[in-house]
């Protein structure tokens, strides 16, 4: 068991249906409506490009704009899905 009580199965499996729910688009209700999310998967410096041009276009602090998720695949691939509020859609 971890400092919390809880067994390593019980974190994987509660990992797990986050996931689904993520990639199913479930996991995205905050206060007034649905997180909009958008997925790359892009050479590294194009991946920092695409980044800061979200950031410019939606800044954190009116959209809630974060990088949610990101992994480094081969041939320094960056795989990455942002996320901000439709607060001015």
């Amino acid at each position: 068991m971890d400092a919390a009580g809880k067994k390593p199965r019980e974190i994987m499996l509660r990992m797990a249906a986050r996931g689904r729910r993520v990639r199913a688009g479930e996991s995205g209700m905050c206060e007034g409506g649905t997180w909009r999310r958008e997925s790359f998967r892009l050479p590294r410096v194009d991946a920092r490009e695409k980044a800061r041009e979200w950031f410019d276009r939606f800044p954190k602090a009116a959209y809630m704009t974060e990088i949610e998720f990101w992994r480094e695949l081969d041939n320094d691939m960056i795989e990455f899905t942002i996320r901000r509020l439709p607060s001015a859609d």
